[in-house]
């Protein structure tokens, strides 16, 4: 592992953010995180079971549905964790949409059924600020319920989405104050950090600096790693670049060319066409036409 910068792995990354909360041996780590976000809103999750992160449309011309990660806990509720590395056009579209496969997924066949729904979550950790938040920089958590437009009462409860927005947390390791700040802090911070800071020094946060310790994978397992990082950076920086505001005609284009090259550099990945489209905004038929073109 000699000459990789940093001491633990960037939760941004997909390999980074499966390896902490999507694999079986971490599984206590995605629970506690889970419990620290949601435990004012439905009490203490006991347990966790990993789903298929790949949910199939209803015909073959619907689309499908790829999850970072999906669970459900021991009352049958479902939890979408998603993590976002840069800004997408129509996200919020997008985890309203995923959140219709848990909810369908419920429907009993066969029999009479009076519609009865077990609650769905849907929680997106940004790495960006939406537009249209910029303007409340202290507030970094969103939460989503269908709601009444006048007496702002809840309709619907059985429907939460949750958006972090991490570029607000700006909190320093000594200004920590619950679990659920420290949690944020580490998913913000932890490819930064060069030891365990004391304030971090909690069982459940030293299973996770563990995990993270790129010292300790193995040569197959640093390899990913390494790969996926330089896929990250390289589509944040081209997929941020594209985004910059005030581009004129000449910018639009380059933005366009640059969505293009990602395309091909993911389909050379052999990446899911649902995944190419989720990260380059284009269409279905444009990536199929790339696709043929990497072919010839």
């Amino acid at each position: 592992m000699i000459g990789f910068k940093e001491k633990y792995i960037n939760p941004f990354t997909d390999y980074g953010f499966k390896r902490l909360f999507g694999e079986e041996p971490n599984k206590n780590l995605l629970l506690d995180f889970l419990n620290e976000l949601l435990r004012e809103e439905q009490g203490e999750i006991t347990e966790l079971t990993y789903l298929k992160n790949e949910n199939l449309g209803a015909t073959e011309l619907n689309r499908k549905a790829i999850f970072d990660l999906y669970c459900t806990n021991e009352k049958g509720e479902k939890f979408i964790v998603e993590l976002q590395k840069t800004k997408q056009n129509f996200f919020k579209d997008r985890a309203l949409y995923y959140s219709t496969f848990p909810i369908r997924d419920q429907a009993i066949i066969g029999v009479d059924w009076n519609f009865e729904l077990k609650k769905v979550y849907t929680i997106a950790i940004l790495d960006f600020i939406f537009d249209e938040d910029k303007n409340e920089p202290e507030k970094f958590r969103y939460d989503v319920k269908l709601t009444d437009i006048e007496t702002k009462k809840v309709f619907y409860d059985k429907l939460m989405f949750v958006y972090l927005e991490m570029p607000k947390f700006n909190k320093t390791v000594d200004e920590l104050e619950t679990r659920f700040e420290k949690w944020l802090f580490v998913i913000k911070n932890l490819h930064k950090l060069d030891r365990i800071p004391e304030r971090l020094k909690e069982k459940i946060f030293l299973q996770l600096f563990e995990s993270a310790e790129i010292s300790k994978f193995s040569q197959q397992e640093y390899q990913e790693y390494e790969d996926n990082l330089k896929y990250y950076r390289d589509m944040k920086n081209s997929l941020d670049t594209s985004y910059e505001e005030g581009m004129n005609e000449g910018k639009k284009k380059g933005k366009i060319e640059g969505k293009i090259e990602i395309a091909k550099a993911m389909i050379k990945e052999n990446e899911p066409l649902e995944i190419i489209m989720k990260y380059t905004q284009l269409t279905e038929q444009e990536i199929k036409e790339l696709i043929e073109e990497n072919a010839d």
